[in-house]
């Protein structure tokens, strides 16, 4: 059995999450600032995409890209695509 992974980035004055359920294909949760806002019940290996909002006026888009290695036991890896930029979010430990 796999292990959960978790995903934190902040972004001016919002906070992004990211909660991946145990196993290959476990759950996938979007949180800004601690709000679950894009849910995906299975993922399998390959590629994931959930797509949100930053609230604010205007609201601003952004998805998240979480990534399941095909061939290698690996652990996820989980992007950030907002205004145009892509960036690694950060796996955090939960204690």
């Amino acid at each position: 059995m796999g292990h959960s992974h978790h995903f934190h980035v902040d972004r001016g004055d919002h906070s992004i999450t990211v909660n991946i359920g145990p196993g290959r294909d476990g759950e996938i949760e979007l949180l800004v600032d601690g709000k679950v806002v894009a849910y995906q019940k299975e993922h399998g290996r390959g590629m994931s995409t959930l797509a949100a909002e930053l609230p604010g006026e205007p609201a601003r888009p952004l998805l998240v890209r979480v990534r399941e290695p095909h061939l290698v036991p690996t652990r996820p890896r989980c992007t950030l695509e907002m205004d145009g930029v892509e960036q690694p979010m950060p796996e955090r430990a939960l204690v």
